[in-house]
């Protein structure tokens, strides 16, 4: 079998939890499949941005594996 690995960093903005960037994460798995690959696991670590923008960040880990 044949892997890829990807990784997509999902910014939150300063008050809430609503993500800007959502769309990113869709775009990466719809370029994936159509290359033949499905989503296979999906992992997630959090930080807290101390910068003045502020907001957290959620870098997801995707690991797509070769459909045959």
């Amino acid at each position: 079998m044949k892997y890829v690995v990807l990784q997509v960093t999902l910014k939150e903005k300063l008050i809430g939890t609503d993500s800007k960037n959502l769309t990113e994460l869709e775009k990466v798995i719809n370029e994936q499949a159509e290359k033949g690959y499905r989503l296979h696991t999906i992992t997630t670590a959090s930080a807290e941005s101390k910068g003045l923008l502020g907001g957290d960040r959620i870098q997801a880990t995707l690991v797509f594996e070769k459909i045959e």
